[in-house]
């Protein structure tokens, strides 16, 4: 199967975990798009859908699925995302579509985290793919120099000869070269420098389960999560 492939199996098995008449938390990304016009086919059955960037909105909205802020909600019972990376754990780094902080803040939200990955997705550890950290951009320089002083290599994520722009109105910095063996530290850690909105570590928020798609079907990993 080709990739593209693999996203659409994947975002159709996520349907089996999205219940009737209620709002289904959605994340960004070409794999969400496949769960997104999974989801068209159920929209009738469904109250609507808390959005977690303005391209995702765009695309519910244009298969006719309400889309709620999430002030307007308590509680979702499913978040349903990809990944950039997953480990066996459950933690993520998520970031590479620049909507982690609404990602993350939809996430919390959410009692279940349903991740959607292809096979590729699954590491042994994080840092392999970059991790995006959501800065204010006049800490950019000082930001990439603490980086730097970890021992790894941050620049600020570039669009059309520009810094991207997110839709919160911030700069991404993408972090090379570091191997993130304590997700849950280091999300922490990062979160507090002066700054930063958020970093693209999802421990705190981290996948409950992962539909993974792979050349035999589609593999559900669960995960025990510590307190």
């Amino acid at each position: 199967m080709t990739q593209d492939e693999l996203k659409t199996l994947v975002g159709l098995a996520a349907l089996a975990y999205v219940r009737p008449h209620t709002i289904v938390g959605v994340g960004t990304g070409s794999t969400v798009n496949k769960f997104i016009d999974a989801l068209a086919t159920m929209k009738d059955d469904i109250t609507g859908a808390v959005s977690s960037s303005e391209a995702s909105t765009q695309r519910l909205l244009a298969a006719g699925i309400a889309v709620f802020d999430s002030n307007q909600v308590d509680s979702l019972d499913i978040y349903i995302d990809g990944a950039d990376e997953i480990d066996a754990h459950g933690y993520m780094v998520k970031g590479g579509g620049a909507a982690l902080t609404r990602e993350k803040i939809v996430a919390s939200l959410a009692k279940q985290f349903v991740c959607i990955a292809d096979e590729s997705k699954l590491v042994k550890a994080l840092g392999v793919f970059p991790v995006p950290v959501e800065v204010i951009p006049m800490a950019s320089k000082r930001i990439c120099a603490q980086f730097a002083a970890m021992g790894g290599e941050a620049v600020v994520r570039q669009q059309d000869g520009a810094p991207l722009v997110t839709d919160n109105g911030q700069h991404i910095v993408d972090v090379r070269g570091l191997v993130v063996a304590d997700p849950l530290a280091f999300e922490s850690q990062v979160n507090q420098w002066p700054g930063v909105v958020t970093v693209g570590i999802f421990a705190h928020q981290r996948a409950h389960i992962c539909l993974l798609a792979t050349s035999e079907g589609v593999k559900t990993l669960g995960f025990k999560l510590q307190p």
